[in-house]
């Protein structure tokens, strides 16, 4: 029998992070690479992805960085290309890249139309059309995991934001249940108020919207993206084989359900 610790290794897997580039992505493969899985940080920002990259590279993380649309199903398809002619094939995709801090902050009835479209198909259709391109290859090599970044603001009403976040919850389970049978788990993380650059943009300290969230958490108010690291290795590893279709929280206890 494996140790829990052999259990917890991407060792030989190979892993794609979308929005790789950002604040979160950069956190997220940096984790994966310790892990022992060989990553591909992918970003429509291809320069920041290759930047990216090369930082992991440097400290000796087997890496590449890719310029991908994740709405466009082309652009997906060469990224999934891409990933396993370098390493091979696909193992884990972590759906990480979303619009957050630049949506404008008016009230639904108030956001553009051209807005409401943008964040649905980044923060939504994205993330379909790119568990679709890697499909193929996590078929090929006996499955692999899926992992969606939803919010804690997909529970809390309000903006297009929570609104495709809560969209990208029900995706989740539906992915779980048709790809399931092929091995592939598909499961969520729900983070609360992470502390870096995008969320304290969208919600600056000592905004008085900020003081009264954190006035609702029971546990930890906010933390680091480094706190989200626990639950990302599980969902990604051997270990976490029998969870799919959930959505974890990671938020202090600001979020809880029955």
């Amino acid at each position: 029998m494996s140790s829990t610790l052999d259990r917890m290794s991407l060792d030989g897997k190979v892993a794609v992070v979308t929005g790789g580039a950002g604040a979160i992505g950069q956190v997220y493969a940096r984790a994966l690479g310790e892990a022992g899985a060989r990553v591909v940080l992918a970003d429509l920002d291809g320069d920041g992805a290759e930047r990216a990259a090369k930082a992991l590279t440097s400290d000796g993380l087997p890496a590449l960085g890719v310029r991908v649309d994740i709405t466009d199903r082309g652009s997906a398809a060469a990224l999934a290309e891409q990933a396993s002619g370098a390493f091979g094939g696909i193992d884990i995709l972590v759906n990480n890249a979303a619009l957050m801090a630049d949506i404008p902050q008016v009230d639904l009835l108030e956001l553009p139309t051209d807005w409401f479209d943008r964040v649905m198909r980044v923060n939504v259709l994205g993330a379909i059309v790119c568990a679709g391109a890697v499909k193929a290859s996590m078929v090929e090599r006996g499955g692999g995991r899926i992992i969606n970044q939803a919010s804690a603001g997909a529970f809390m009403g309000g903006g297009i934001y929570g609104v495709s976040k809560l969209a990208l919850v029900n995706v989740t389970v539906g992915l779980a249940r048709s790809l399931g049978p092929l091995g592939i788990n598909v499961n969520a993380i729900a983070p609360g108020l992470v502390e870096n650059e995008p969320g304290f943009k969208s919600l600056p300290a000592g905004h008085p919207v900020r003081a009264a969230l954190t006035s609702a958490i029971p546990g930890k108010k906010s933390a680091p993206a480094e706190d989200l690291l626990g639950t990302l290795l599980l969902l990604a590893s051997p270990a976490g084989e029998w969870i799919n279709g959930q959505t974890i929280s990671v938020d202090g206890g600001w979020v809880t359900r029955l």
